[in-house]
């Protein structure tokens, strides 16, 4: 059964998000973290000494495994921050760079 049935769940209309160049679609309410892993997208930032790749961990913004960087700010943490229609999210090297 689909658990937006279970729930009763009516989100809005689905917008667009740009992930490393490509558009993604996402819905209203959803974290970063949400929408990239409902596009398939498990790994989206990778290690500073070994490039191993990372995503979610924690899911409640502790272990920050998940940053991105989000239209030119890095290390915002995927699993906390709201996607929004039109976002720029990158994945992440390391700590990251501010764009600017």
């Amino acid at each position: 059964m689909n658990p937006m049935e279970l729930t009763r769940a009516r989100p809005g209309e689905a917008f667009t998000v740009t992930f490393d160049g490509r558009p993604l679609p996402a819905l209203p309410g959803q974290t970063i973290a949400a929408a990239l892993w409902s596009a398939g997208v498990t790994a989206w930032r990778s290690t500073r000494g070994t490039g191993a790749p990372r995503g979610v961990f924690c899911g409640i913004g502790v272990c920050f495994d998940c940053l991105v960087t989000v239209d030119g700010r890095p290390n915002r943490r995927a699993c906390l921050v709201p996607v929004r229609p039109g976002q720029l999210i990158r994945s992440q090297e390391g700590t990251g760079h501010d764009d600017d």
